[in-house]
């Protein structure tokens, strides 16, 4: 039942994306002149990826604390991976962040050109000149205002615990002294594993933005990224 139920899923979005991406560029066309952030075009984002989240029968998403993330000004958005769906779920969010994320997902037609358009920041693992560009990229867009979304295990696990976080989110935000907000995603792994595209069960899926942490409060970028680890390790119950 559920092979056959996201074999039906997988083809609706291929068969649609297209038409969301027609709006996508519409959009930029329009906002472009003045919305040099391209928060419109985020928002309009956001709406397409919470289409696919609010439509599928086997999810329900629920979303906590959606107020404590700014509207304006720049922060660091830290989230746990365990799926390919967090990316849709954390759009749900409606709030204003440059996505970073691997390069993989760029070359995605459709999918890829969109997150190009919106100035989102690819970045290729295990390459260090890679890594230099994305924080170049990052330091900008903080500096122009925008919030970065990023997971900072690097990768989806593969067994459901919280991974190690890596550094560089918390370099960012004690380098420009922004602040950074923990988000526990839960119920995501048990829908999509890391493995496969085959939908597992139904699910409800929630979004809880954690109080956020100041970098001033911490004794360095270290310290703050074991903080932010532990809030939604907590928050998950690990």
């Amino acid at each position: 039942m559920f092979g056959v139920f996201s074999v039906v899923f997988w083809a609706f979005l291929v068969v649609t994306c297209p038409v969301f991406f027609v709006g996508a560029v519409l959009v930029w066309l329009v906002t472009l002149p003045f919305d040099r952030r391209r928060v419109a075009l985020h928002l309009y984002s956001c709406a397409w990826a919470s289409f696919y989240v609010y439509i599928c029968p086997l999810w329900r998403l629920s979303v906590r604390h959606r107020d404590r993330l700014p509207w304006r000004g720049p922060a660091v958005l830290v989230a746990n991976h365990a799926s390919l769906i967090d990316i849709l779920v954390l759009f749900a969010l409606f709030r204003p962040f440059k996505y970073v994320s691997k390069q993989e997902i760029f070359r995605v037609p459709v999918i890829g050109w969109n997150m190009r358009l919106n100035g989102y920041v690819p970045l290729v693992r295990g390459s260090g000149a890679s890594v230099r560009r994305m924080m170049e990229l990052c330091d900008a867009h903080l500096r122009a205002g925008s919030p970065l979304m990023i997971f900072p295990e690097g990768t989806r696990t593969s067994d459901g615990a919280l991974q190690r976080f890596k550094n560089g989110a918390f370099d960012l935000a004690v380098r420009h002294d922004v602040p950074v907000f923990p988000i526990a995603v839960h119920g995501t792994r048990q829908a999509l594993p890391r493995a496969g595209f085959v939908l597992r069960e139904h699910i409800r899926a929630r979004v809880e933005v954690l109080p956020p942490l100041l970098p001033g409060d911490f004794a360095d970028a270290a310290a703050l990224r074991d903080a932010a680890r532990a809030a939604i390790a907590a928050e998950l119950g690990q």
